[in-house]
């Protein structure tokens, strides 16, 4: 069975970590290099580093802000924002970066995808898709969610796979930062239609969201930002709550909290002295 992952989203706005909320509000968390050496240390599966000022400001990627990050992540690391040419793809994997995640050139620029994967294998390429709307209304939007598309996300997502899109990270604009949960009919359709894992993102706020996102979803992965800022006993809470409903999910370093108490936010009450005891 292949192992069901857990990703941990890491956006940057103007040289800083944020909570984002619905792509229109931002809260500043701290630095990347911290945020990301501490989700790596607490055990989650991937991170997704997004340079959202990049688009907005007009310019490349920031190389030296991914060769920092990197030199402090020791988990798969994609990265994004201002993927604009082959060159920029070249310069992100020797700064560290395992993949690259492509938004508002890919859809501009199809081609993109194809000459990276190419060149890099189509593994390394992730095709981003920002979706507002629900149902037969959802469309794609590109800019970080400031200029909507006439394109639906499952033929959007064919596409781009068809052009050598690896792996589709879907997040839902509308439910990014309300902590109701994925938009799991958009992600299943999404899943149901591309041959490429799919990484389900945005809404996610208790432990069962994750859980619906692989069950209800059919992602491969699933992602949340604002949740992992939380505390530090989110991550493993998070997998010991789909290794409870028989997921596929890498546990390592700790002792999962399979029968700790878990408030709905997923922090970790308090357990008796004893308990400890047993289970050491």
């Amino acid at each position: 069975m292949l192992t069901e992952r857990l990703v941990a989203t890491v956006v940057v706005r103007d040289g800083w970590v944020v909570q984002s909320f619905g792509f229109q509000r931002y809260l500043p968390v701290g630095h990347p290099e911290v945020a990301v050496e501490f989700l790596a240390q607490w055990n989650v599966d991937e991170i997704v580093l997004l340079d959202i000022s990049a688009t907005r400001d007009g310019r490349g990627p920031d190389f030296a802000l991914v060769e920092r990050v990197a030199r402090r992540c020791f988990v798969p690391l994609t990265v994004g924002g201002g993927i604009r040419h082959l060159d920029d793809v070249h310069d992100l994997t020797h700064a560290g970066a395992d993949k690259v995640s492509v938004n508002t050139t890919a859809l501009a620029r199809p081609a993109l995808l194809e000459e990276g994967a190419s060149h890099y294998g189509r593994q390394c390429m992730v095709v981003s898709i920002d979706v507002r709307g629900e149902g037969a209304a959802a469309r794609v939007w590109s800019r970080c969610g400031t200029e909507a598309t006439d394109r639906g996300p499952v033929e959007w997502a064919q596409a781009a796979e068809r052009s050598g899109a690896g792996e589709v990270l879907l997040t839902s604009i509308d439910r990014n930062g309300t902590k109701c949960g994925y938009d799991l009919a958009v992600i299943r359709a999404v899943s149901e239609a591309v041959g490429v894992p799919v990484i389900a993102s945005g809404g996610v706020g208790r432990p069962e969201h994750f859980v619906e996102g692989l069950r209800e979803g059919k992602a491969s992965a699933v992602a949340a930002g604002n949740y992992f800022h939380f505390t530090e006993h989110s991550v493993m809470v998070t997998k010991s709550a789909l290794l409870g409903q028989g997921a596929a999910v890498r546990i390592s370093g700790g002792r999962p909290y399979v029968a700790a108490p878990v408030d709905g936010q997923g922090r970790v009450g308090r357990v008796a002295d004893f308990t400890f005891d047993e289970r050491s």
